[in-house]
């Protein structure tokens, strides 16, 4: 791989960074730009990412510098996909672990078999409910900030699209999946929707994105990666 120089990350490049567990998309995009501006001494330099993913997600985060900015929009609305565990039985307010688990349910009549087959309700055109707990605006302000506060907001449904919606193992009560499905798709509602379909709760409890469009994880750098490979070193 040739080495990238100042000019390269001006007239655009796309990188495939595997974002850790915690960090947020924006410290990610921060972190990027920070290196190539102090490495290549470069004073202003668009840098952003195509595709928010949560703190609690690691995974795939396509970052786009300087002219490949403008094929951000293109990027994320490319399929994506993920994988993860629910956990069965409880729920909580965010629909994952970002806060405590406040409802407990009944898992005694979920089988194998009924974890499989209600897969199937959620595949193809589906209505979904975006979490309280997320980014979305409404009103000028971000849902969160309605959750965080205690207030109740009314939120429409939309309309996404899952391919594939794969369990992969059930080590009971947590169970293992991969999603692939369209922009817009929160899994965090997809599980708290599916502990809903088996008569029980469920909330999410891990998640990576493997991948977007063309782009697979297994193609990217960590950020401590990506640093070493222009030759920054952190002062």
């Amino acid at each position: 791989m040739k080495t990238l120089t100042a000019e390269d990350f001006t007239k655009g490049q796309t990188l495939l960074i595997d974002k850790e567990l915690h960090w947020t998309s924006f410290q990610a995009v921060n972190a990027i730009k920070w290196a190539i501006r102090k490495r290549f001494d470069i004073k202003k330099i668009k840098v952003g990412h195509a595709g928010t993913l949560d703190p609690l997600a690691s995974g795939l985060l396509i970052i786009c510098t300087g002219k490949h900015t403008k094929t951000i929009q293109e990027i994320q609305g490319q399929t994506k996909i993920y994988t993860g565990a629910i956990t069965l039985g409880s729920t909580t307010p965010s629909y994952d672990l970002e806060t405590a688990i406040d409802k407990t349910y009944p898992t005694d009549h979920i089988t194998d078999e009924l974890i499989h087959n209600t897969t199937q309700q959620f595949i193809g055109s589906v209505e979904q409910y975006p979490p309280v707990f997320s980014a979305l605006k409404k009103d000028g302000k971000r849902l969160y900030e309605f959750a965080r506060a205690g207030e109740a907001v009314d939120i429409k449904p939309r309309t996404i699209q899952i391919d594939q919606f794969e369990i992969t193992a059930i080590e009971f009560p947590i169970v293992k999946f991969k999603v692939v499905c369209s922009k817009g798709t929160y899994i965090r509602s997809l599980a708290h929707d599916f502990g809903q379909a088996l008569n029980s709760g469920a909330h999410l409890s891990a998640l990576r994105r493997e991948g977007i469009g063309a782009y697979d994880v297994k193609n990217a750098l960590s950020i401590e990666e990506f640093k070493t490979q222009i030759g920054f070193k952190d002062q």
